[in-house]
């Protein structure tokens, strides 16, 4: 696995690395087996924030004798100074370190710059001056945003959403990245799951890109060794794994719901970020867990929308939330009353 350097940052990573989001929903020793394996089979950047519950608590857990060996990034949603100040300090105590490798404002709504009001970029170049922090970097879920922070100068990487199923924007955002320097970190590589079974194609497609390290949401030892085994044979783009993506983006192109979970929680208590992508669930993964008694509850619960547009308003992508509920649910019905077959 080709070892590459993250822009123009002193973190040097395989092209492989671990995104910890996923280890907040197991016990501290599962996370401390999964992350010291991690380690072993050859990763060293591992992705955190301090939004993910005990996830950043869990790694100082796990890595805190490895620290040498690996590069740490985590994230803040502050909106000011102090309490960037404050979300780094507990980050340091959780992470059992006294510096961040790399320090991200978590999927912002603005790009901050110094003089802004905010304190915010004032805040990080104190810590970076101070050595609590060595890189600064930025993640966001829209793409004019992404673009914007790319321009600034202000950032030394950037985390967005990439996949196979990413467009022409995306794409050139990738190439922007490159040509200024700035790392770029790829999250959503799976689409919230919807290329869940795909890993060598994505992994392949990763590839193409000399400047992306990409970021794997990790919870099962399964889906560690399935990532590890491309260290030592890093997948080829063949004819036949070409021909799966194509498959797959004819399918899923487009208006899709990526299951980030920003448009929650619903005012009507609607599970928006399964229900609004439920009929491509049924077709891309067993379907029984789908159509228990439960979620034939939570999917009527669509008829409840009032059409407030909150949901609207916070989704990163900008869907049609309500009319993309309803298509579900008519899908969803059809299913169940045997109108219309999952395969």
């Amino acid at each position: 696995m080709e070892h590459i350097r993250l822009g123009n940052t002193s973190i040097t990573t395989p092209r492989n690395a671990f995104g910890v989001l996923p280890i907040q929903r197991v016990s501290f020793d599962q996370a401390r087996s999964l992350l010291r394996r991690a380690v072993e089979g050859g990763m060293t950047f591992f992705d955190t924030a301090r939004s993910y519950s005990d996830s950043e608590e869990k790694m100082g857990y796990a890595l805190e004798d490895l620290r040498e060996r690996i590069f740490i990034a985590t994230k803040t949603q502050a909106t000011t100074g102090d309490s960037l100040r404050a979300d780094l300090e507990t980050s340091l105590r959780n992470l059992r370190t006294d510096y961040v490798d790399l320090y991200q404002l978590h999927n912002v709504e603005q790009v901050f710059r110094p003089g802004d009001g905010t304190g915010v970029y004032e805040a990080l170049l104190e810590a970076k001056e101070q050595g609590r922090i060595r890189h600064i970097g930025i993640t966001a879920h829209k793409i004019a945003l992404a673009e914007e922070a790319v321009e600034s100068g202000l950032y030394e990487t950037l985390q967005f959403p990439f996949n196979y199923l990413s467009g022409p924007r995306e794409l050139a955002l990738v190439e922007r990245c490159a040509q200024v320097g700035m790392g770029f970190i790829a999250m959503k590589g799976l689409a919230g799951g919807l290329l869940g079974g795909r890993s060598r194609a994505i992994m392949a497609h990763m590839l193409q890109f000399p400047n992306v390290v990409p970021i794997w949401g990790i919870q099962r030892p399964e889906e560690l060794e399935e990532w590890l085994g491309y260290m030592a044979e890093p997948p080829e783009l063949t004819p036949e794994l070409q021909e799966q993506i194509d498959a797959d983006r004819a399918q899923l192109q487009g208006d899709f719901c990526r299951s980030c979970g920003y448009c929650m929680p619903c005012p009507q208590g609607i599970q928006i970020n399964q229900a609004a992508r439920m009929g491509l669930l049924l077709r891309r993964m067993p379907s029984d867990g789908w159509l228990t008694e439960c979620w034939q509850q939570e999917m009527e619960r669509i008829t409840g929308c009032t059409d407030c547009r909150a949901c609207v308003g916070k989704c990163p992508y900008e869907l049609d939330i309500p009319n993309l509920l309803r298509a579900n649910l008519d899908d969803y019905r059809k299913v169940l009353s045997g109108e219309r077959s999952v395969s």
